[in-house]
């Protein structure tokens, strides 16, 4: 059994471009302050058609509880139904979080 909430950093190298480094330190630090353990760090090529139902898959297979990516446009530029159904969203440029459509497993943890 987990000890605290888990999540996963997400981010397109191709929207990321040269702070595609600077963005993983953020997703650190933004797991950090909200209380996860960061399991990992997914940094997907260009392939966007390809890389969101990989990121399901992963978000599936690890169990965890959210996505933190440094904004919507990482994913797509809207907030993806499918990922909303198993987890919550985090963002930082805005910072946001957007609420999993499913009754969170940590309620009243943080």
């Amino acid at each position: 059994m987990r000890q605290r909430p888990t999540a996963i950093g997400y981010l397109r190298r191709d929207v990321s471009g040269m702070s595609w480094e600077w963005h993983e330190v953020r997703i650190r630090g933004m797991a950090r302050r909200f209380g996860y353990d960061l399991a990992d760090t997914v940094a997907a090529g260009s392939e966007a058609d390809r890389s969101l139902p990989r990121l399901l898959e992963l978000v599936r297979g690890m169990d965890v509880d959210a996505v933190i990516t440094p904004s919507l446009v990482h994913l797509g530029g809207e907030l993806p139904d499918d990922l909303l159904r198993l987890c919550e969203i985090n963002t930082f440029e805005p910072e946001a979080t957007y609420a999993a459509r499913t009754p969170m497993r940590w309620e009243g943890y943080r």
